[in-house]
């Protein structure tokens, strides 16, 4: 363990005494570190002095107690459990500082462009010679190697470049996914990658550098348009909210909404049936079996107006309660309905985050362990918050280094 010195992390868990240095900003890479934060992990997030992380002026804005100033529950949500410094990694003093933390520290997490950690004297194999066990874990658009490794990006960049966008959205509209699906995915595969590395260097092993693409990330998400294509030829396309082979399987209109329903195995069919009062359609010879109801005829003329039929004089509440567990229905809730939702209370997914005086009530770790308890509450820094904790007692810098950093504006 390098976490000596350090205050203890704001979370417990299994990687409780690894140390992560996270040069990361707005989303990916700032979800990953936060993972392994929720985790255990002693995070040092790491922004320049003059340019933190811009997220900090994300809405929503949250006003804060008395005279708390306002601040960002878009930041809070995935910077909490970190510490925070300031270090300027163009000077000489600031590399200099940094490679002293790197000698301690066991991971290194950073969503720059390909090269520019390099030009910076801070690459892989410059941080692997100071530290032979660190993991460098590089999150970019397209990844650290290929033709397009140094074109700039954003998520709808890796939305496009990885198929996802072609194939989402209504028949000749393809529409983006309505969230930052890129961002999110890699940060995901970072912190899974992360943990594989980390778990090599505990084997006896060196560090290694963990290479995450975001393109790479949506392109695994493409369900089954690669095979499909690679086999037979096909190309997705956008789809809507239909399947491309099961029915009944998709969206519903309802008297007060929408509903997912998904009975089309037949086991689910006969208990859909039986619970709508239908107990007839279960045997009927056109309908009976998957194959039958997958036929996207069959499924027009018959499957579909039942189920229509079965929704349209039902609320959401009343569908799901008619379902409960016999068969898959679902309402399509709203974000405010979801946040309501006693089964999430229940289920922990919700945690206040307190940043700076301002509280924000954000989604909690979708991790859960037996051994860990659930967390209610956690603190994202502000800027440079935590610089005499890091420095002065990990790194024990004396005092007037720490001060001559301060007025250089290295820190």
């Amino acid at each position: 363990m390098t976490s000596a010195g350090l205050p203890p992390p704001a979370a417990g868990g299994p990687l409780r005494g690894i140390v992560v240095l996270d040069l990361t900003r707005v989303v990916a890479g700032p979800y990953c570190t936060q993972m392994l934060a929720d985790l255990g992990a002693t995070v040092i997030k790491i922004e320049n002095p003059q340019d933190p992380d811009y997220v900090r002026t994300f809405p929503p804005m949250v006003p804060g107690g008395g005279d708390a100033e306002a601040r960002s529950g878009f930041f809070a949500q995935y910077n909490r459990h970190k510490f925070g410094i300031t270090l300027d990694l163009k000077s000489p003093a600031g590399c200099e500082l940094f490679l002293e933390m790197v000698g301690k520290a066991d991971v290194l997490v950073e969503n720059f462009r390909p090269g520019t950690m390099h030009k910076l004297g801070l690459g892989f194999e410059a941080l692997h010679a100071v530290n032979p066990r660190l993991v460098f874990t590089a999150i970019s658009g397209f990844g650290q190697t290929g033709p397009h490794a140094s074109r700039p990006a954003f998520d709808n960049s890796a939305q496009a470049a990885g198929g996802l966008w072609s194939m989402n959205g209504t028949p000749g509209e393809p529409q983006r996914v309505g969230t930052i699906i890129g961002d999110l995915a890699a940060s995901l595969y970072a912190a899974f990658g992360t943990l594989a590395a980390l778990r090599q260097v505990e084997a006896g092993g060196l560090g290694q550098l963990v290479d995450i693409s975001q393109q790479d990330s949506v392109f695994t998400l493409t369900e089954n348009a690669v095979v499909n294509y690679t086999a037979a030829g096909t190309v997705a396309q956008p789809l809507g909210n239909d399947h491309p082979f099961v029915r009944p399987y998709g969206r519903y209109a309802c008297a007060d909404g929408h509903v997912f329903f998904g009975a089309y195995t037949d086991k689910f069919w006969q208990e859909a049936c039986r619970a709508f009062q239908t107990p007839e359609l279960a045997s009927d010879p056109e309908i009976d079996t998957m194959a039958k109801r997958f036929d996207a005829q069959v499924y027009a003329r018959r499957v579909r107006p039942i189920v229509e039929g079965w929704c349209a004089g039902r609320t959401k509440q009343q569908l799901e309660a008619l379902a409960s567990d016999r068969f898959p229905l679902s309402p399509i809730k709203t974000i405010d309905e979801v946040v309501a939702d006693p089964h999430m209370a229940a289920r922990h997914m919700l945690m206040t985050v307190d940043y700076g005086g301002s509280r924000s009530q954000v989604f909690a770790s979708a991790v859960h362990l037996s051994g860990v308890p659930a967390l209610d509450t956690a603190r994202a820094p502000l800027v440079g918050e935590h610089n005499e904790a890091i420095y002065g007692d990990w790194l024990a810098l004396a005092p007037q280094r720490i001060e001559q950093l301060r007025q250089d504006g290295v820190i």
